[in-house]
């Protein structure tokens, strides 16, 4: 808890500093390192104590603070679930890295997703696969989450506000399907 605490004080004050890009780097790389030390720990459970170099490439490239709303980004590189309006939340770093490495991705591969949110496990899987199409049915976060994507560079995620139910049948067949 200590860390958590130092980390959300330091990155707070260092937010207000132009050189804050520094910081952030630092705070996500923090972050994937205690992602890590979880999948050691949790392995009992999940049958694996590590994750692919992929899945850890991805982790540390994408920009999660980018994903939450602007008041959290201080606490953006915990390790845990944070809001992000409509009453939906971005998930937690480990369990977004733990989904991702349990798919297997192959850097060609065509990947549903269902339910955008923030966009931020669409970014993931984007550093993964070939293309990625992710269905949000909330349209605010759809949206948002589109065109945020999009002002990012991700020109291979495909976004659309609907019912993940139905799926993308123009876009099918998937190599993977995110639930």
């Amino acid at each position: 808890m200590k860390r958590h605490f130092a980390l959300v004080v330091f990155v707070s004050f260092c937010c207000a500093v132009p050189a804050q890009s520094g910081v952030l780097d630092a705070a996500r790389h923090g972050m994937v390192e205690e992602v890590l030390a979880d999948a050691t720990a949790t392995s009992a459970y999940t049958g694996s104590s590590a994750f692919s170099p992929q899945v850890i490439a991805a982790m540390e490239k994408v920009e999660r603070h980018r994903f939450v709303p602007a008041g959290l980004v201080a606490l953006a590189y915990l390790n845990r679930p944070l809001p992000i309006g409509h009453g939906q939340t971005i998930s937690q770093p480990y369990i977004v890295a733990l989904m991702s490495d349990l798919m297997q991705l192959k850097p060609g591969d065509k990947v549903l997703e269902i339910g955008t949110g923030s966009g931020y496990q669409a970014a993931i899987l984007a550093e993964m696969a070939g293309a990625v199409y992710s269905i949000e049915i909330i349209e605010p976060l759809g949206k948002r989450a589109g065109e945020l994507l999009q002002s990012l560079g991700y020109r291979n995620v495909k976004t659309k506000v609907g019912d993940g139910y139905y799926g993308w049948p123009d876009a099918a067949p998937f190599d993977a399907i995110m639930p």
